[in-house]
């Protein structure tokens, strides 16, 4: 008989995890549940799990691992309330949470003294469509899925909770919750401070240009893109993070002084260096691995600006069946090379667009 499985919370992620165990675990028994019914009962009726369950923490003394795909401060309390919860010996407990030191403190504080495994867990993968009707078993493919369990935790433990979601097709690694958290501090968290930051400075000059607003839809809408997350998850995960965070303010203040010297003086040399550092450095990142924010499958064509251009190139990629995420004609286009945007789920779908549109046209594609 194959294994129960129980997920809190059947978002995105916790569709896609569902969907990626029973790619490889077909016999799994996978019960769910959501604050909404309504998605839950939409994940039973499009097979995502097996069972909706009408509360949050119902028996759950047969179930062998438990998902805890929430925000952040859920999962907290989550834990808390499993405290007091008779569970299955040896269950394991795992949560998705892009912040990991508090998370394994509270279960460290609140479950050591029972037979429970709590493995920290964080997939880093998403996407920038929600819902369980989002969710794909392909989610985290290529993608590091992090782990971030205690001394205590048994190494046959971590292997059986790999073995389940192997489906993924993720990288498994470990780290160690503080690692975790400055490393998702740098590449992840500060740069959600950074782009918000600046929206903020484009919406306070805009008292003074009123054409600030317009002239950013180019590049400078590109760039922000992740200030459009959602702020109730940011200003947890800040509050979590606070102590990487508070650091990276630091650094991140005496690099920008550093540049602002350079430019007070007139360094060019000094500028090309830091400039050029910065480029190879961006360059030699990998291209297919996924990491801590979604990537944007977008593909840029020059076309001509048109009637019917835009219900043309759609008509190509409807031929191919090749779904599109979003669309978007791009006003400003300084170092932007294409007039027309196109926002794909995956880098696949990318790929036979781009294969497509050379097909049936002669227009000029981009990645940048």
């Amino acid at each position: 008989m194959g294994k129960t499985v129980y997920i809190i919370g059947l978002g995105l992620i916790g569709g896609s995890i569902a969907l990626a165990i029973k790619r490889d675990h077909p016999d799994v028994h996978i019960i769910g549940y959501d604050i909404n019914k309504n998605q839950c009962s939409l994940a039973e009726k499009i097979g995502v799990i097996d069972e909706c369950s009408e509360t949050k923490l119902p028996d759950l003394e047969h179930v062998d691992v438990i998902f805890i795909s929430t925000p952040v401060e859920e999962t907290l309390k989550i834990i808390r309330e499993l405290k007091d919860v008779k569970l299955k010996k040896g269950v394991i407990i795992t949560d998705v949470g892009s912040t990991k030191e508090k998370i394994i403190q509270c279960a460290e504080q609140e479950l050591s003294d029972r037979e429970i495994v709590f493995i920290g867990g964080h997939p880093m993968a998403g996407s920038h469509k929600s819902g369980v009707v989002a969710a794909r078993p392909h989610l985290f493919e290529n993608a590091f899925y992090i782990f971030t369990p205690t001394e205590k935790v048994p190494a046959e433990k971590i292997e059986e909770l790999i073995d389940l979601i192997k489906g993924t097709k993720a990288n498994f690694i470990e780290l160690s919750p503080v690692e975790h958290d400055q490393i998702t501090g740098v590449i992840s968290h500060f740069p959600h401070i950074v782009a918000a930051g600046l929206v903020f400075q484009a919406e306070k000059y805009e008292e003074k240009f009123p054409l600030v607003k317009r002239l950013a839809a180019g590049g400078f809408r590109d760039i922000t893109r992740i200030a459009s997350s959602n702020p109730a998850m940011w200003r947890d995960i800040l509050i979590h993070n606070r102590n990487s965070l508070l650091q990276l303010f630091d650094d991140w203040i005496e690099e920008m002084n550093r540049l602002k010297e350079f430019v007070a003086k007139e360094q060019g040399d000094e500028l090309f260096s830091y400039f050029n550092n910065a480029k190879q450095y961006r360059d030699e990142l990998p291209e297919k691995q996924k990491g801590a924010i979604p990537s944007f499958y977008d593909l840029y064509i020059d076309v001509p600006d048109y009637p019917g251009i835009i219900s043309e190139v759609t008509g190509y990629l409807a031929k191919e069946e090749i779904s599109l995420t979003n669309i978007r004609i791009i006003e400003t286009r300084e170092e932007i090379y294409g007039v027309l945007r196109l926002s794909f789920q995956t880098e696949r779908d990318r790929e036979n667009a781009i294969k497509c549109i050379s097909k049936y046209s002669d227009y000029e594609t981009f990645i940048v």
